[in-house]
């Protein structure tokens, strides 16, 4: 039985912070590894064009190969149609049901995780890990939000205490599109082959 952390997201592209937030939940909660999952179809993305799978796997995958503990997954990937949260978390039960899973998101997810695709299963089925992040100011405080859901869906919910990188993956994409150097924030592997398969190059509308 293993502790295994999800860190889910587009990674388009993965970056510092992602890597950085990995790995303050693998060693502050001592999980025995960290799957980052390419989100395949992600139905909240549906406004922009998100880069294809292939790449943005191919990205992540070179972004954790040399880190202990850390491996990419493709389950998101390989799935037809939109992919939710709840749906992975059910279907990695089934796959491997001898794992805790802990589930790596933005503390302003927690408030909007009650609009998520049966949010009652996400809460249910993973330890949330809940990383500090800017967020505009609630009717409740980040502690009295937590306790609600807890209260209300008997939910696992606990702080990651990292601090937070200030840079995400769409100002990259701006950044490569006008020239910018984002040597700073992306492992170099990543830049490279941004720059080999000519990525971000249009800027987005």
């Amino acid at each position: 039985m293993g502790k295994i952390g999800i860190m889910g997201g587009t990674f388009d592209p993965i970056h510092n912070g992602h890597l950085m937030l990995g790995e303050q939940a693998y060693d502050e909660y001592r999980l025995d590894e960290v799957w980052f999952m390419p989100s395949g179809h992600p139905p909240h993305k549906k406004r922009r064009q998100v880069t294809e799978p292939k790449h943005r796997l191919a990205m992540t995958a070179a972004a954790v190969k040399y880190h202990p503990g850390f491996s990419c997954s493709d389950f998101e990937v390989v799935r037809e149609g939109n992919t939710y949260t709840a749906q992975t978390l059910k279907l990695l039960l089934e796959a491997y049901p001898e794992h805790t899973y802990y589930f790596i998101v933005g503390a302003d997810s927690l408030y909007e995780i009650e609009k998520w695709y049966e949010p009652e299963l996400v809460l249910k089925l993973a330890v949330i890990l809940a990383a500090p992040r800017e967020y505009e100011v609630k009717e409740r405080s980040l502690d009295e939000q937590i306790d609600y859901l807890c209260r209300k869906y008997d939910a696992d919910i606990r702080m990651l205490h990292c601090k937070e990188m200030d840079i995400s993956s769409a100002e990259l994409r701006n950044m490569v599109s006008n020239g910018e150097s984002i040597d700073p924030y992306v492992p170099e592997v990543v830049n490279k082959y941004i720059q080999d398969h000519g990525l971000y190059q249009e800027i987005e509308a």
